[in-house]
């Protein structure tokens, strides 16, 4: 199953977008802010946080990554109206970083504006080591403006701890992930034990310095051995969150996380280019095909129960897009 699940993976790209719909739908929150905040609303009933991005990358005018830039400005605002439990994560290359008439600073700050007058968060997510240095410069830029700002850092990446070394100043917000970019050996560390020994170090140094630490993974080993280490240290739960991706089946592990207190946000993306996400996500998660297989199947014989009452669906479903 696990080679079928690989093979499967690199085959996709090649369907048709209607083939590869039931195996991207567990990923993607549909292709709409309505059908997007409709699911957290669904996550934060069931207790979870989440943050809202629109998949995309390295836009080819300042036109377009303006209308990247507005179309976070009304996400902010639908957030505020209806209530919601959610904020805002983004790329940089998304708002223009890389042009070389790049309207990627002006953007930005427009929406750690927007971020202030909706009194809400606004997290820049990390991207190649080729953008790391300007991302951070931005970052630093952003939170003169609003302090509720938040960057990404990459285990995978040799620097991350002397950046949080240089960073964790009172109110350093920072999302921990491994990082899904290839890098030089130089630059990166390739092995999976030495990313997650750097993940772990790097989680513990935002806490031990006062910082908020947003822990990114799925990795069980890496929760259960995080979890344990706050505990030990009496680390108040209102200083770190666990986060991961919409769709991931995590066999009841994050229910058991908002038992004994600890925040969990679902990172939420959607958007029209859901299928180039999603075909990023199956690649880097191949066991996620079992599982889709499984729900299809499971689906289509709870079918006619469906019909006859329809159910409430509940956050962890598949959305379709």
């Amino acid at each position: 199953m696990p080679l079928f699940n690989s093979v499967l993976a690199w085959i996709l790209p090649l369907l048709p977008k209607w083939a590869a719909r039931p195996f991207a739908s567990p990923y993607v929150a549909g292709t709409t802010p309505s059908s997007a905040l409709e699911v957290v609303q669904g996550l934060n009933t069931a207790g979870f946080s989440a943050t809202l991005d629109i998949p995309g990358e390295h836009v080819e005018s300042p036109e377009e990554a303006r209308r990247v830039r507005d179309a976070y400005l009304e996400l902010y605002d639908l957030i505020y109206h209806q209530d919601l439990d959610c904020n805002i994560s983004l790329k940089l290359t998304h708002l223009g970083l890389g042009l070389s008439d790049s309207p990627a600073k002006e953007n930005l700050l427009d929406l750690a504006g927007k971020a202030r007058e909706r009194d809400n968060f606004l997290r820049i997510d990390m991207e190649n080591s080729d953008y790391t240095d300007q991302t951070i410069s931005l970052y630093r830029e952003c939170r003169k403006l609003h302090e509720s700002t938040g960057v990404v850092l990459q285990a995978r990446l040799r620097r991350t701890l002397a950046d949080i070394e240089e960073l964790c100043a009172p109110g350093f917000n920072c999302r921990i992930c491994k990082g899904i970019y290839p890098e030089p050996e130089e630059l990166s560390f390739t092995r999976a034990d030495e990313i997650r020994e750097n993940f772990s170090l790097a989680v513990r140094a935002v806490l031990s310095r006062d910082g908020y630490a947003a822990i990114a993974t799925h990795d069980m080993e890496l929760i259960n051995s995080l979890e344990e280490w706050i505990m030990e240290n009496e680390i108040s739960p209102h200083r770190f969150e666990f986060q991961v991706l919409h769709g991931v089946p995590m066999a009841g592990r994050l229910e058991r996380l908002l038992e004994r207190g600890c925040r969990v946000r679902v990172y939420v993306p959607f958007g029209e280019d859901w299928f180039d996400y999603s075909i990023r996500r199956l690649r880097e998660n191949p066991r996620i095909l079992g599982y889709v297989i499984k729900n299809i199947f499971s689906r289509r014989r709870r079918a006619p129960a469906r019909q006859k009452a329809p159910a409430r669906r509940q956050p962890d479903d598949a959305v379709p897009v």
